[in-house]
């Protein structure tokens, strides 16, 4: 989402000609469809499961699971795919929609350090954003987060190196066109039923075209879950992301809100599914006031 608070701002519309706009909502047509198939699925699936209790939990799957599903750098192969449904969006205010897939994968380096991949692959649908933005769709920058992390986990839970934003996108509106690169942290402990911590980046363009606005951005994302019985758990993780290349009525996005999810499996795959609702309590003009996130993250630990 950073990508897409990143690009709205006035003065990067203004920049975007309504011929070029017109044509890439055409040729954007058919992978709109597609997009919104996929995530209406997804948010489906996971309105089934959470409150129709189709799959429910193996009784013998401890709450570990929970709390690995819930550390963005266990160690433990797993594939998230976030939906997250934005309404009153743009001028018109009309909806969009991110899909985003990120997959986690750790490599043993030595019998004291892990890293931790983690990949964002975006898929962005927006409205019209400003006169002559018109709607469009397709891919977004893909991120790709190193994280360095003691193999053995103490108390506190740490990981640490860089993230690199790539140009990927398929439309200008959809990315920066810059190649950026900064920081990444993440650090959270495990208490009882309690799961908490934080996940910290900020990115610097270091490369791109000159005409296209300069990358200094960061996004903070807090987390706080509580395991309860059966699988289930409380849950908040809101995206907290700001613009420092523009000015500070426009800069920040801070949303507040959380929700529920739980553990289920298909066959024998663990799965962590949760949905949860945010209000933008602060928000540049042109983006939308509340959302709802729908995530399915799929895990692969290992075979004992």
């Amino acid at each position: 989402m950073e990508h897409l608070h990143n690009e709205i701002s006035q003065t990067r519309l203004r920049k975007l000609s309504s011929r070029a706009a017109d044509r890439t909502f055409k040729n954007s047509a058919t992978f709109a469809s597609l997009a919104f198939r996929a995530i209406y699925s997804a948010a489906l699936m996971t309105l089934i499961v959470l409150f129709g209790d189709v799959l429910p939990a193996q009784a013998q799957e401890s709450s570990e699971i929970a709390k690995t599903a819930q550390n963005p750098i266990a160690n433990v192969i797993s594939v998230p795919l976030e939906n997250d449904f934005n309404p009153q969006t743009g001028i018109k205010l009309r909806d969009s929609y991110v899909l985003e897939m990120k997959p986690v994968i750790p490599f043993r380096l030595s019998k004291n350090w892990t890293l931790i991949t983690r990949t964002i692959i975006p898929i962005i649908q927006v409205p019209d954003l400003a006169p002559g933005v018109n709607a469009t769709s397709g891919l977004g920058d893909v991120q790709e987060s190193l994280f360095l992390s003691p193999a053995k986990a103490g108390p506190v839970i740490w990981g640490a190196g860089p993230v690199i934003s790539f140009p990927t996108a398929t439309q200008n509106i959809l990315g920066t066109k810059k190649v950026s690169i900064g920081p990444t942290v993440v650090v959270l402990r495990s208490q009882g039923h309690w799961l908490f911590g934080s996940l910290v980046q900020n990115l610097w363009s270091v490369g791109g075209p000159s005409d296209r606005p300069d990358v200094k951005a960061m996004l903070m994302q807090p987390f706080v879950n509580y395991n309860l019985a059966h699988k289930w758990y409380l849950t908040s993780s809101p995206i907290i992301t700001a613009n420092w290349e523009v000015s500070p009525d426009k800069r920040w996005v801070v949303p507040v809100g959380g929700g529920v999810g739980k553990i289920v499996h298909f066959g024998q795959v663990p799965v962590n599914i949760y949905t949860q609702f945010f209000r933008n309590v602060d928000r540049p003009t042109g983006t939308t006031p509340w959302s709802v996130r729908f995530q399915m993250q799929f895990l692969f630990p290992k075979k004992k």
